[in-house]
């Protein structure tokens, strides 16, 4: 009967011992995860503004359709502004601008091309992947765009985003939930990460600056 005691008692003390390094352990691990995520997500995230913005450029108007941006990013390109020649130093010691030297002839400006995908996004970057959010299979992330009103101007805006419950769907969802409801009530912040915004305009900033 001792024997069975003992036992047991081994049994509860370990379960008990477990149960304590799992509420210790478990929001570590979560945060660790949440941290790795959202680095990788906000980089996509820059990544589609920086795309956004260049589209922009060209064609006045975001867009809120995927296709047609990694379409711009593979086959559109930007003009870019070459400078040719130099103004002698003696020049700009005299107070030469760079106006009146364009004006005289000592120097020049070339627009060229330049193809989307070679000048502004770093080597090995994929553009078929854009819309994919970082840890999962085939989750895409909220892509839109459209026009609004700010002090009687028309503004273009966009936003992409995508919510914690799908980036951290498959984490613990006891801290799940208190995160979301943390960003939202408390920080009145979108739960999720997010950059640009279609209800007001944010310069395009994201949710994490």
């Amino acid at each position: 009967m001792k024997t069975a005691l003992r036992i047991i008692l081994a049994l509860v003390i370990v379960g008990l011992a477990y149960a304590l390094y799992q509420s210790i352990q478990t929001p570590i691990e979560f945060r660790q995860v949440k941290k790795e995520r959202y680095e990788a997500t906000i980089q996509k995230l820059k990544d589609i503004r920086k795309a956004q913005l260049a589209y922009k450029d060209e064609h006045g108007s975001f867009t809120g359709s995927f296709d047609t941006l990694i379409s711009f990013i593979k086959q559109d390109s930007l003009s870019v502004v070459k400078a040719i020649g130099r103004i002698p130093d003696s020049l700009l010691e005299a107070g030469m601008t760079e106006q009146q030297a364009l004006r005289e002839g000592i120097i020049s400006r070339d627009t060229i091309k330049v193809a989307i995908k070679d000048s502004l996004f770093r080597k090995g970057f994929n553009a078929n992947d854009l819309w994919r959010v970082p840890y999962t299979d085939r989750d895409s992330f909220q892509l839109g765009a459209r026009t609004v009103e700010s002090g009687n101007v028309d503004v273009e805006v966009f936003e992409a985003k995508v919510h914690n419950d799908v980036l951290l769907g498959d984490q613990n969802q006891r801290l799940l939930i208190n995160l979301n409801e943390r960003m939202e009530k408390k920080q009145n912040k979108f739960p999720g990460v997010k950059v640009g915004d279609l209800e007001q305009p944010n310069n395009n900033a994201g949710n994490w600056e």
